[in-house]
């Protein structure tokens, strides 16, 4: 027997084995269209189900209602199975500015995500060979009027001042609004401007916590209270490859209390933890000389003997943070990031700074509707 002639029955048997070990799944769909195209992804990855890309099989259907949809040779294991109604016929799942589904779907155990989906929520499992019936009703992820949430949050900053040992914090009320084009999450909002695919540009604005009160330090005597600003601009958002995400964003005062604006480049990455996602992410930031001077510099007509004139240009800085998303059941979700900032040596020579690393974090709690 020929080299050939044995890796063909080789791979014979391979095939034949594994669709012995393959499963069959009988679908049916409530509220599924009657006519138009479905498509049907099994995933077998926590990680590309919490992005929804690289499903391990795809089946490309002729919608008929409820059904019932038969697939065959189904990978065996735990697998999420997620159903969508491709409205307008481009073979992909259309997602809003800020990657949400737009078109309706369907996923395993009738899950129906608050953020990023949890493998562990969704997942069956299907023993080899075995033959499944799975119902499913297919809904959009947002409805009619996007997901609103109440509840409460705190933000935080840490002090890099001479002789300070207070940490600006506030508590917030937590609302929290995910709808086709805006986003908003506590002190941070996004409003979707053009795109829905990798490439998306949002209206962005964000409350800014004060650097410090001048009661935290002998040191920050005389210099005022650095109250927080609002700062508002424009985010451009681009998906890599792989589940990563760059953001390029640039925010004004966009009340001019101070002037000048704040920009940064930030690339992240989402990882499935369970019910979880942890987000890793770095970032380079930009901060003009307006802000600059307003958190860390020292005015003429504010020095003292011991505290001289000091005066910054545009600093930058170097950020890690870990971003955090829990489902607690259907309806509660926990959002939280914590980030440390290493400023830059204009900033740690100020005669009013003697740390160069800011903790910086945000923590919310929330009941989506």
């Amino acid at each position: 027997m020929t080299l050939t002639s044995r890796l063909t029955l080789f791979a014979a048997a391979l095939l034949a084995t594994l669709a012995a070990d393959a499963a069959t799944i009988e679908l049916r769909l409530a509220d599924a269209p009657s006519e138009g195209t479905l498509i049907v992804q099994v995933y077998d990855a926590p990680d590309a189900f919490g992005d929804l890309r690289d499903p391990a099989k795809e089946y490309v259907l002729s919608a008929a209602g409820e059904g019932p949809y038969r697939l065959n040779d189904v990978p065996n294991g735990d697998v999420a199975i997620l159903a969508y109604y491709d409205v307008n016929a481009n073979g992909r799942i259309d997602k809003n500015f800020i990657g949400i589904p737009k078109e309706p779907l369907a996923i395993s155990n009738n899950y129906q995500p608050k953020g990023p989906p949890s493998f562990v929520r969704a997942s069956v499992n299907l023993a080899p060979g075995s033959e499944v019936t799975l119902n499913m009703g297919m809904d959009r992820v947002l409805g009619e009027r996007g997901l609103v949430g109440l509840g409460i949050g705190m933000i935080g900053r840490g002090s890099p001042y001479v002789d300070s040992t207070e940490n600006v914090t506030r508590v917030i009320p937590a609302v929290t609004y995910v709808g086709e084009r805006l986003q908003w999450f506590g002190p941070a909002l996004r409003y979707g401007i053009a795109g829905s695919g990798k490439l998306r540009l949002a209206a962005a604005a964000e409350y800014r916590i004060g650097a410090y009160e001048e009661s935290d330090s002998p040191v920050l005597a005389g210099l005022g209270d650095r109250e927080g600003l609002l700062m508002a601009g424009l985010s451009l958002q681009y998906e890599i490859s792989e589940g990563f995400e760059l953001e390029a964003l640039y925010q004004h005062d966009a009340l001019d209390r101070v002037g000048g604006g704040m920009g940064n480049i930030r690339l992240s990455r989402g990882f499935p933890l369970g019910p979880a996602t942890l987000v890793p992410q770095v970032a380079y930031n930009w901060l003009s000389s307006d802000l600059s001077n307003h958190d860390f510099g020292v005015a003429a007509a504010a020095a003292t003997t011991d505290r001289p004139a000091y005066d910054l240009g545009n600093t930058t800085s170097i950020e890690a943070g870990l971003g955090l998303f829990v489902e607690l059941g259907d309806n509660w979700r926990i959002i939280a990031n914590i980030a440390a900032e290493q400023l830059d040596d204009d900033v740690t020579r100020s005669p009013i700074v003697d740390d160069d690393v800011v903790v910086k974090g945000l923590a919310i709690i929330t009941y989506v509707f």
